[in-house]
């Protein structure tokens, strides 16, 4: 069923307005997200913001999303390699690279007050997810992969937030490498799973194939889950 003219039209101008207030976040800062400005970039009158959100937090979390999400939709588009190792290092420098390039961005979606699950926040996390299962899948992981996921999240954002407060000429570039060599080490075996070498990288490995294995109800995989993780 194709969209209602009216409702196609809603979202195009408030697609506009979002593309403008990004624009304006992204250059210049939330300072510079005013109604009166946004509604200049968008072409249209300033009352006609309200038409579309409450109020400046609700326009600035909209272009802050917008941002992030043209991000992901970047990083969706890169294949894996034959190294999930070093596929992980590359989302690691580009994951890094976003939050330096955008720093008023990056602060308004990890501010406290405002934080809340968008799409493209659900789905960077998804991507980080499955490069992890696949290092797992490996025999390279010696910790869970949900702890990997949240040690690799946690290390990215201090690094991120560290760089951007730093005084001025007391610029470190080696940091973000150091930090992820330092989880890298963390949550990586040397070398694919043995058992007698790594019972822990067995177990991460065992764990990606319970969804394959023939003749477990779910909750007998489930389970088998729990046991593993404990």
């Amino acid at each position: 069923m194709s969209m209602a003219p009216n409702t196609q039209r809603r979202d195009i101008t408030r697609d506009r307005i979002v593309k403008a207030a990004a624009g304006l976040l992204r250059d210049q800062g939330p300072g510079a997200v005013t109604t009166r400005r946004v509604a200049h970039e968008a072409g249209l009158q300033p009352p006609a913001l309200y038409r579309f959100f409450e109020g400046k937090d609700d326009l600035l979390d909209a272009a802050a999303d917008h941002v992030f999400a043209e991000h992901v939709a970047g990083k969706q588009t890169v294949l894996p390699s034959g190294d999930p190792v070093e596929d992980l290092r590359a989302g690691w420098n580009t994951q890094i690279s976003f939050g330096l390039a955008n720093p008023y961005v990056y602060g308004l979606l990890l501010d406290p007050a405002r934080a809340h699950d968008t799409p493209a926040q659900a789905r960077g996390v998804e991507i980080l997810a499955e490069r992890v299962h696949r290092i797992a899948a490996a025999g390279r992981l010696r910790v869970s992969e949900e702890r990997a996921v949240n040690l690799i999240r946690s290390a990215g954002i201090g690094t991120v937030h560290t760089l951007l407060t730093l005084p001025p000429g007391q610029s470190d570039p080696h940091l973000a490498d150091a930090a992820f060599d330092a989880v890298a080490r963390a949550i990586l075996a040397d070398e694919p799973a043995v058992p007698t070498h790594d019972p822990a990288a067995v177990v991460a490995a065992f764990r990606t194939l319970l969804p394959e294995l023939p003749g477990l109800s779910k909750a007998e995989a489930a389970l088998l889950d729990e046991w593993l993780q404990r």
